[in-house]
């Protein structure tokens, strides 16, 4: 397969200082308030926050005397306890000062004040939400489950094209709604995922939508998106090529 939009930059094993503020919270507690956090790129598309230990709470740590050796060097294991809200196994404090916390060991991310969700925002990666004139049809099995001459293209370092369609130019005469909830990191969490039927054939979550997302993708309130991985997908009459990853 051609890939037709850019990889991620960034090698695994890659670290950065991070210039955000960055806090964790669990249990109504301050885990730790950091301006001294680390990227660490554990695989190429994202990092995880790294956080020096003496800017964490240490009455939330538990030791569990329990050593490993991890790609970024020699670790004791450790749990969090707040109150009666337990997390055991979900911190390693390396030999060099630093730590990772297990991302949902927490009950709150923050970058300065906002809440972020999934992992931390990659600072290579670029999202953009465009509106565009091109003509896109999305069909499964022939059936054509949207058609739009108004899409939001959202662009996003290291993954394929989004496509953003208006609700009133979606089928939804073939979609079943779907209790799934997911969260991104530059979108938000979504407010709405749909299944398609297909005779007697339901594929599940298919399409989403973010009624609500952050402020840099407001373009793409309220509207429709497709698995291009799982759907055919059509831009001015041309049928693309379905890719491999998997990320709404």
């Amino acid at each position: 397969m051609t890939r037709d939009y850019p990889e991620a930059p960034v090698q695994a094993g890659h670290s950065e200082p991070a210039p955000r503020r960055v806090r964790g919270v669990l249990g109504g507690r301050t885990v730790f308030d950091t301006t001294n956090a680390r990227y660490v790129w554990e695989w190429p598309f994202y990092p995880q926050y790294y956080i020096p230990v003496a800017d964490i709470d240490p009455d939330v740590l538990v030791d569990e005397d329990h050593e490993q050796k991890l790609r970024h060097g020699t670790a004791r294991r450790h749990g969090l306890r707040v109150d009666a809200v337990s997390k055991p196994g979900t911190v390693r404090v390396f030999e060099d000062g630093l730590v990772k916390f297990d991302w949902d060991a927490l009950d709150s991310w923050f970058e300065e004040d906002e809440e972020i969700f999934v992992h931390p925002r990659n600072p290579y990666t670029r999202v953009d939400a465009l509106r565009s004139t091109r003509t896109v049809r999305v069909e499964l099995d022939g059936l054509v489950l949207a058609e739009s001459s108004s899409p939001v293209l959202v662009f996003e370092t290291g993954l394929p094209t989004r496509y953003y369609l208006n609700r009133t130019e979606v089928n939804f005469a073939h979609l079943v709604p779907s209790d799934t909830e997911t969260a991104c990191p530059y979108k938000g969490r979504t407010t709405g995922y749909w299944s398609v039927r297909s005779g007697d054939t339901v594929h599940a979550d298919l399409a989403w939508c973010y009624d609500f997302p952050t402020r840099q993708l407001l373009p793409i309130a309220g509207m429709v998106a497709f698995y291009n991985e799982k759907v055919d997908v059509f831009v001015d009459g041309v049928e693309l090529e379905r890719p491999k990853t998997h990320f709404s």
